[in-house]
């Protein structure tokens, strides 16, 4: 596994050294799940810990431990505060840490945060001392009062989790970034690599990405795509885009060009 070509990412109090991170939604073979978390370079892989059987779970913690990679469990397939809460305390019990990722669903059909939950499982969640990385819609004024209630992290989504959309709304992703005092992750909607690229030239600080690898045709390519396009959209935020511009601005200068020839016939 060669090192990021992106700097570490503070969150809280975890440094994240790869602004890819992973997800193990959608796997059905360890083995290629496996290929594929080398590939990515991921330092930090999520796991939700109400939908793995016991005997599941034991084999992608242990898949984690020997590769090295920290663990982000999450509240997927919790619908209240209470389940929320409930389940990031066994998690931080079970693996010892005090990183959560929180998702608190509206319903099974969209998969979309229920945001008036979330905010007050965050808030929860925060004053007990853990370091939440919240999952929440696009909107600007969302991610302002995650973050005002203890976020470490904002999460909002692209387009709906296993769609594959890709970033359906870029300019209200554009103005969370731009007003957010903590890290803003793409979390959700990715479908290829080049929206990963477009998510950090957005001004993300990092992606998550499930589905889009694990159920591609190649996961360990699409794996090690996703990460060249993140390192790739990062090189491209910190040289900066020209302008648009609403006419054609020669890339030559205009000075000292040969006037056509008048038509002597």
């Amino acid at each position: 596994m060669t090192a990021s070509q992106t700097p570490p990412l503070q969150i809280g109090d975890y440094t994240l050294d790869s602004r890819l991170i992973m997800g193990t939604g959608g796997t059905t073979d360890l083995a290629a799940l496996e290929k594929a978390l080398v590939a990515s370079g991921t330092t930090l892989t999520t796991v939700a810990m109400r939908r793995f059987s016991p005997e599941t779970k034991t084999s992608v913690f242990s898949l984690l431990e020997r590769l090295g990679i920290d663990v982000l469990p999450n509240t997927a397939g919790c619908y209240t505060v209470k389940d929320t809460v409930l389940t990031a305390e066994l998690a931080r019990e079970a693996l010892e840490t005090s990183l959560i990722k929180v998702e608190v669903i509206a319903d099974e059909h969209t998969l979309l945060p229920d945001v008036v939950e979330t905010l007050e499982a965050t808030e929860q969640l925060a004053d007990k001392g853990f370091t939440p990385l919240v999952y929440t819609i696009d909107d600007p004024a969302s991610a302002l009062r995650l973050e005002s209630a203890g976020a470490a992290a904002v999460m909002p989504l692209g387009s709906p989790i296993g769609t594959g959309l890709g970033i359906l709304n870029p300019h209200n992703l554009e103005l969370i970034t731009s007003r957010a005092s903590v890290p803003v992750i793409l979390d959700a909607g990715i479908g290829a690599a080049s929206e990963a690229a477009q998510a950090i030239e957005l001004g993300c600080s990092a992606v998550l990405v499930a589905s889009a690898v694990t159920r591609a045709q190649q996961p360990e390519k699409m794996a090690h795509a996703v990460r060249l396009a993140v390192e790739a959209g990062h090189l491209s935020a910190q040289a900066g885009r020209i302008p648009k511009r609403e006419h054609a601005l020669a890339s030559s200068p205009m000075e000292g060009i040969i006037n056509p020839v008048e038509d002597l016939t």
